[in-house]
């Protein structure tokens, strides 16, 4: 076969497909011998690894015309309306994966879904924490208009009511089957919070998910226990499960009063009720059978996600599915299974990463197994930008050596500055997206309006009030443009407030204080000015303060920002049109 003829093979989707599964296969194989042997006799084994690398790819030049075949046909039965996996990572930094810059780690499966989809340098969440992002992910609002978005504690009740519009529910009335899967941390249950022994609604079942298998808030707060769908799983009732903000008992064991006895240690904060070895933010007691192991979330999570579509497919698979698959590697506390604990060379937090990049492949892999490859828009994204201390003793820091988490940006989780926000983004639907990377600016919060336009499904005009249809730029369209400006907010409890604009971007900080600002340390305050302005294009890492040099720029830019959160909405009215 001419090379030319496998690179034509390569670019259908079966040929990337294929390419990926190959890359993976052999970066595995390269992992097993790292695992398998010492450093010193490592060099001796690469040869037999790029001998394999080598055979293997023999197969793949041999298969490309077939693949191509293949492709062509999948092409013709593509249909109109994809099928959407969300792979929301945790607390993952721009410069986490390799695809992204990262070399101290190697991310072979994200790797594989970057090569053959789309790579944005401009992709964001809207807020620098977890529940805000998840929030506005959901509804297409930003949180900071809603109220309760902050971090949410354990015994929250849910945050997003029925009624209100959302990914899911605008997707399940155009017809798909949705799901979520993994942390959810967005409330559950009325107005006095979770009944933990009952029904927990509402809940995703009350927000348009037709079924849910979740960590109720994050992992290093209470409880350890999956709910499935509106219950907690394997729950014994003779066993009730209470969970509190208060010490329940004098002698409860706590991360203070049992310290000693810790597999890892608290930094600040995580210093309450012990499960596993490890105490968290908040207090319970009973649910022993429903407790889970940190150890096994990822593979928990995969495992349930697999049966989603396998039972999909059993029944026929008719309906187009959503899934959402909410991970949580990379949070705190970074407890992997065995299998991965040491694999990387930062502690903790990398072989963090590695396992999220295993459940990428994971995900990918099933896919292919039940024939969705091509008729699934596939989009990865993260909740926030990294941190490093947070919480717990886990040599982050101390093993972190030149790896920097957010890429080229100043700032991580909990900051407005481009390390909060703008995270890995990528989108993969092969034979519909032409590999590459985009520089359009495009956000969690308009997945809402995006996936409802590519399912056919129109917006009700009082919901999805910040979501914009960027649907065009998000399959890598020629000319399609992405948002023209974003509002990007931290927690929402000091009201800092970042605004891009084209390449400017204002920073609005108004106690003059900027958390995260340097992820390589302790988590720290740092004093900065109530309002900066930089210039991204040539200052990508935010530290020349332009401000006094612009006025008239930062007077309007500040104007359109007060005149967007006083609207009420920046998505323009249907009347309108």
């Amino acid at each position: 076969m001419q090379r030319a003829e496998v690179r034509a093979g390569v670019r259908t989707g079966a040929g990337r497909q294929l390419l990926g599964r190959l890359c993976a296969a052999v970066h595995d194989w390269r992992a097993v011998l790292r695992t398998a042997v010492s450093r010193t006799a490592f060099p001796k084994m690469a040869g037999l690894a790029l001998a394999v690398a080598m055979a293997t790819s023999v197969a793949v030049v041999g298969a490309a015309d077939a693949v191509a075949a293949e492709a062509a046909h999948a092409a013709a039965d593509r249909p109109a309306r994809p099928n959407v996996l969300v792979i929301m990572a945790d607390d993952l930094g721009f410069g986490d994966v390799s695809c992204y810059g990262a070399t101290a780690i190697e991310t072979p499966h994200i790797d594989a879904l970057a090569a053959g989809g789309l790579r944005f340098t401009s992709g964001y969440c809207s807020a620098s924490t977890c529940t805000p992002t998840r929030y506005s992910f959901l509804t297409g609002t930003y949180a900071f208009r809603g109220e309760r978005t902050g971090i949410a504690p354990p015994n929250s009740p849910a945050i997003i009511q029925p009624g209100t519009a959302t990914v899911a529910s605008l997707l399940h009335e155009a017809g798909y089957e949705t799901a979520v899967i993994g942390k959810w941390h967005l409330g559950l249950g009325g107005p006095d919070g979770p009944d933990w022994n009952g029904e927990l609604r509402p809940g995703p079942l009350e927000i348009g998910f037709d079924s849910c298998f979740l960590l109720p808030t994050t992992n290093d707060r209470v409880p350890q226990v999956f709910v499935e769908n509106s219950r907690v799983r394997n729950l014994d009732p003779a066993d009730p499960l209470w969970v509190g903000s208060k010490k329940p008992t004098a002698d409860h064991p706590t991360g203070e009063s049992e310290r000693a006895s810790l597999k890892m240690d608290w930094s600040h904060g995580h210093n309450q009720t012990i499960h596993n070895g490890i105490s968290r933010i908040g207090f319970y007691t009973g649910g022993h059978a429903a407790r889970f192991r940190d150890e096994d979330l990822a593979d928990t999570w995969v495992q349930r996600s697999r049966a989603f579509l396998a039972e999909r497919q059993a029944s026929g698979g008719e309906k187009p599915f959503f899934l959402f698959f909410a991970a949580h590697e990379c949070h705190v506390p970074r407890i992997v299974h065995e299998r991965f604990q040491g694999l990387s060379q930062l502690g903790p937090r990398g072989d963090a990463i590695l396992e999220f990049d295993w459940c990428v492949g994971e995900l990918t892999k099933m896919l292919a197994e039940h024939g969705l490859t091509d008729t699934t828009l596939v989009v990865l994204c993260s909740d926030n930008g990294p941190v490093l201390d947070d919480g717990y003793k886990d040599d982050a820091i101390e093993k972190n050596g030149s790896h920097r988490a957010a890429g080229p940006f100043s700032g991580g989780k909990y900051s407005v500055y481009e390390g909060g926000t703008r995270t890995p983004f990528i989108t993969a639907w092969p034979g519909v997206i032409e590999p590459g990377v985009s520089e359009e600016i495009v956000c969690t919060i308009d997945l809402a309006a995006s996936l409802a336009a590519l399912a056919g499904q129109p917006l009700p005009e009082d919901a999805c009030l910040d979501s914009f249809d960027v649907s065009a730029a998000l399959l890598g369209r020629e000319n399609a443009a992405g948002r023209d400006h974003l509002i990007e907010q931290d927690n929402g409890q000091s009201g800092s407030l970042g605004f891009r604009v084209a390449n400017w971007k204002l920073l609005r900080h108004p106690r003059e204080k900027a958390n995260n600002l340097v992820v390589q340390q302790p988590l720290a305050m740092t004093s900065v000015p109530r309002i900066q302005l930089f210039d991204l294009s040539a200052d990508p890492g935010e530290k020349n303060n332009v401000a006094e040099a612009h006025p008239e720029r930062v007077a309007r830019l500040e104007a359109r920002l007060n005149e967007a959160i006083t609207a009420g909405r920046t998505r323009p009215s249907n009347a309108g049109r």
